[in-house]
């Protein structure tokens, strides 16, 4: 009663999820994530505890709700600034996962420190304060992520919003305004509806995204192969960049620019295979062209790098899809 209904929660998340963006193994990780988080919170807890001798109600309803999420989030900003989150999907199902992880563990332990056969307890624990774990830390993903992805915030400055929510849903739980049956029903009744807005978002953007960025890829890569590139604005700017690198700098910058164009349609058709039910099969072409790309990256330097940057695109979709790519 008091673990089930999270991990139920979880599973129908992932298989909501018609692209199948995440692995069974990194959302194994995330829940390993949130245990460790749990285990460093109450390590924490209990130093704060002891030295300020602050009481236990006092501390759960307006300490533990800040340190909680904090500990819990910082895995989800790993994930962004390492540019494995491309969509809020992503960011829900993540957060989620790291907050059934840290209600696991807190779970068990109150199992055992609170030897009660009541089982509303239990029902009220499961039900509410797990889900509400894990739907507090999703939406602190989500919300991160459109910040950062907006740009309407960058840093540190861009994660406050999405904690500031996160660390509010929790204080008022943890304060009880309402009884625990309501406050579990609330939670149970709420996240559902917001996860739900959150998947059809995400994947009105998605295939969106997919529809504006494979036609443009695909003229891109067609004017590359054609040669009719030095016609466009993309191939009178590299032109322009003979007068401040070399010719064959300038050669290796095409190139990047034509194994970038190349990877991302691959990701795409993966993507779009995905949601009409084919699982597509390991390509070992990918796996050169990245090594390739690699070595033009090394070749081209740290400012030819910035210097192609507007034509590359690298935003945090198009690099999530590239990673997407590199994985399979």
């Amino acid at each position: 009663m008091s673990v089930l209904p999270v991990v139920a929660f979880l599973v129908s998340l992932i298989f909501l999820d018609s692209y199948k963006l995440i692995r069974f193994r990194s959302v194994g990780a995330a829940v390993l994530v949130g245990i460790g988080a749990a285990v460093a919170s109450f390590a924490i807890g209990n130093i704060v505890l002891a030295r300020s001798g602050i009481a236990f109600e006092s501390y759960a309803r307006w300490v533990a709700p800040p340190l909680e999420e904090s500990l819990k989030l910082c895995y989800i900003v790993w994930l962004i600034r390492r540019k494995r989150v491309g969509f809020m999907v992503d960011a829900a199902i993540y957060g989620f996962a790291i907050g059934a992880g840290f209600a696991i563990l807190e779970n068990v332990y109150y199992l055992r420190a609170i030897a009660t056969p009541n089982v509303l307890l239990w029902i009220i624990r499961g039900f509410g304060t797990a889900v509400m774990h894990g739907g507090a830390t999703a939406l602190a993903g989500i919300i991160a992520l459109g910040f950062i992805e907006r740009e309407r915030m960058r840093g540190v400055a861009a994660l406050v919003p999405g904690l500031a929510a996160a660390t509010l849903i929790h204080s008022l739980y943890n304060y009880g305004l309402l009884n625990p049956v309501l406050s579990a029903l609330c939670v149970v009744v709420a996240l559902p509806l917001v996860m739900m807005a959150v998947f059809q978002q995400s994947e009105r953007g998605l295939q969106t995204w997919l529809g504006v960025g494979f036609d443009s890829d695909s003229q891109l890569l067609e004017m590359i192969t054609t040669g009719t590139i030095a016609e466009t604005r993309v191939g009178r700017y590299l032109l322009s960049l003979k007068a401040r690198f070399p010719g064959e700098a300038v050669a290796d910058m095409l190139c990047l620019v034509r194994l970038h164009v190349e990877l991302a349609l691959k990701a795409k058709g993966i993507l779009l295979m995905r949601e009409a039910g084919f699982e597509a099969k390991p390509d070992p072409e990918v796996r050169e062209k990245f090594d390739e790309m690699r070595y033009l990256e090394k070749s081209i330097g740290r400012t030819g790098l910035l210097a192609i940057e507007p034509v590359l695109h690298w935003s945090s979709r198009d690099l999530w899809q590239l990673h997407m790519l590199g994985r399979d």
